[in-house]
């Protein structure tokens, strides 16, 4: 699944994401209200882990306007505050389950489970930039009509460029996607795992480099020719 967490307590959304990136699921992080409503309304997740206090906006608040949106991502709370009134006030806002803080992982991948199950409308999620395309829920990538034989770590590189193609993803922002595939993920393998998806991306057809090189700053995808 495509995993949104919206958490600004480091302590908590880095060994979630972590754990769910383990279990081969896409998992992006927004650590305040504003920089989360965005993500979300992407339509690109269909699991949102909301927390309730955030800053910049409310979880509430980012539930309820997504929902208005018609938004059809399935939305779990989390927050400390277990209080009657809190979870009515999230589920009303349109929430799918409610989870409080503390919480062991194993419940909450249970819980996750749980609304995996559930019935969620189907729409295209095919990323494409040019001839390039990939889709996250089939786990493929091709290039023109040439399927791309990808590692693990290709693919979740190579996701992380197609859905921000606009971004320039430092080093640490690409180590730390691709941290619970490798047993020692460091510069020099990423410098590696970017050069052969290169490789890969050209020999199917693309006639120029597809990842730019951003010198000091990173890598990002380059606009189609």
């Amino acid at each position: 699944m495509r995993v949104l967490i919206v958490e600004d307590d480091d302590r908590i959304s880095a060994p979630v994401a972590d754990d769910l990136r383990r279990q081969q699921h896409a998992v992006d992080v927004a650590g305040d209200g504003q920089t989360g409503l965005a993500y979300a309304q992407s339509g690109a997740y269909e699991v949102i882990l909301l927390d309730v206090l955030l800053p910049g906006c409310s979880g509430i608040d980012i539930c309820r306007q997504l929902r208005e949106e018609r938004s059809n991502a399935l939305i779990l709370m989390v927050t400390a505050r277990d209080a009657t009134q809190d979870v009515v006030a999230g589920l009303d806002a349109g929430a799918d389950d409610y989870l409080v803080k503390p919480f062991e992982l194993e419940e909450l991948s249970a819980r996750l489970r749980a609304l995996a199950r559930r019935t969620v409308p189907v729409r295209d999620v095919v990323l494409r930039s040019g001839a390039l395309s990939l889709d996250p829920v089939a786990r493929y990538a091709r290039f023109a009509e040439r399927m791309l034989a990808l590692t693990p770590t290709e693919f979740v590189l190579l996701e992380a460029f197609m859905r921000r193609p606009l971004q320039v993803f430092s080093r640490g922002m690409l180590l730390e996607r691709i941290a619970s595939l490798e047993r020692q993920p460091g510069g020099e393998a990423l410098k590696s795992h970017i050069a052969n998806l290169r490789r890969k991306i050209r020999r199917a057809g693309c006639t120029y480099d597809p990842i730019d090189t951003v010198y000091g700053s990173g890598y990002r995808l380059r606009e189609p020719r």
